[in-house]
């Protein structure tokens, strides 16, 4: 099996440079405009520009919000409460089945607003765990509308009701020491981790390294079936992860560390001495503003995407306080200050103009050239699919 040479570091470089020269110019609409065109067309609807938002305050009191750690800052917090005077109380979580678990654990009690990934949506919708949302509460006009709709068919909106509010965009990408592990888009590969150069400095996540081994082989025209096919049928699935598998186990004496959650990712590269990996972009972002030579492209094959939003538990007990919440995250402040917190792309109309400089050239040199028209949006996971990858993800860990 080919791997895919790096490339030197002054050649790396220029590269870099060019295109962010480039990209820069347009990173503003590609923030928005681009990408969620591509959300739209993997969903099989339109991307429509955005409204004008309306001013609005909410009733005093309290909201409990469930996020991801890392995601909501203080002063996301301060600033919630001074536009609203709504005490926002936040707890975190660090991975997907972490969130699920605990709301089937209480029932979808303990918490007003969760902030799923779009494609497991209709996991909490099976268990009962969310309530559809009322759409004459929020004000969409602040969401970029494209958004709204593309995510209606990437899990949003499930027997005919909405039970998510886009909040985000990112990906999971290829993130890389740009001394020591140094890529160029256009060449930059998922197979790039397992390259001999690397053995044993590579950090990846278990279940979605597995997809990326799938879409390296994919290309190579070595998978039994198409990825996105293995979503729908278990057999195809079972197919493509037997085959998944064996380049997983082959190759893991080249992982240094596997990571689970946003602290994992970064102290792979800040303490265990890793290179490159398969990293969320807000991994890589934090390392940047760190002042570490990390630097984040997305592959050939396409970077991994997901959107984000926000979903009400069915037991939520300050309903109106939620809503509340969705509204204020819809306007640009709020948007910027979640982006410039932490490197996640939010779906506010308006945020990009707010953004710092840091976060707009984190963008240009993460997607540059025709990038973003290839993102690889997740599919939806159903729970027999997670439960199938869940499997294969602990045999490779046990290889």
């Amino acid at each position: 099996m080919s791997q895919t040479d790096p490339m030197g570091t002054d050649h790396a470089q220029t590269e870099s440079q060019r295109s962010s020269a480039e990209t820069q110019r347009a990173a503003k609409s590609f923030t928005r405009r681009l990408l969620l065109q591509s959300a739209a067309a993997a969903a099989g609807v339109a991307s429509v520009g955005p409204f004008v938002l309306r001013e609005g305050r909410a009733a005093s009191g309290s909201v409990k919000i469930f996020s991801w750690a890392g995601y909501i800052s203080p002063d996301m917090l301060a600033d919630f409460e001074k536009k609203t005077g709504v005490k926002a109380t936040l707890t975190e979580y660090g991975t997907n089945d972490e969130l699920l678990n605990q709301l089937k654990a209480t029932g979808g009690a303990g918490f007003d607003i969760i902030h799923p990934t779009v494609d497991r949506v209709p996991n909490y919708v099976e268990y009962e765990l969310v309530q559809p949302i009322d759409e004459s509460k929020v004000k969409w006009d602040g969401c970029l509308k494209s958004s709204v709709e593309g995510s209606a068919g990437m899990g949003g909106v499930v027997g005919g009701k909405r039970y998510f509010a886009p909040a985000d965009w990112g990906t999971e990408a290829l993130a890389y020491d740009m001394k020591k592990a140094p890529l160029t888009y256009g060449t930059a590969s998922y197979g790039d981790l397992w390259a001999p150069a690397n053995a044993g400095k590579v950090t990846v996540r278990g279940h979605s390294a597995l997809i990326g081994i799938a879409l390296w082989l994919e290309s190579q025209g070595k998978l039994p079936h198409p990825v996105r096919d293995q979503f729908k049928d278990e057999a195809k699935a079972r197919a493509n992860f037997d085959a998944i598998l064996k380049v997983a186990a082959a190759n893991k004496k080249s992982v240094a560390q596997f990571w689970t959650n946003e602290n994992e990712a970064q102290g792979a590269f800040r303490t265990n001495g890793c290179v490159i990996g398969q990293t969320w972009d807000s991994s890589a972002v934090a390392l940047r503003k760190e002042g570490l030579p990390i630097r984040f492209v997305a592959p050939k094959e396409g970077a991994l995407a997901w959107m984000e939003g926000f979903a009400i538990p069915k037991k939520a007990e300050n309903l109106e306080n939620a809503y509340a919440w969705i509204n204020w995250f819809y306007t640009p402040q709020a948007g910027a200050l979640y982006t410039n917190h932490s490197g996640i792309s939010s779906t506010a109309v308006g945020a990009e103009a707010h953004l710092t400089d840091l976060n707009k050239q984190f963008f240009a040199d993460a997607y540059p050239g025709d990038a973003l028209q290839k993102l690889w949006w997740w599919p939806i996971q159903d729970a027999w699919y997670v439960s199938i990858r869940n499997e294969y993800q602990d045999r490779f860990l046990a290889a």
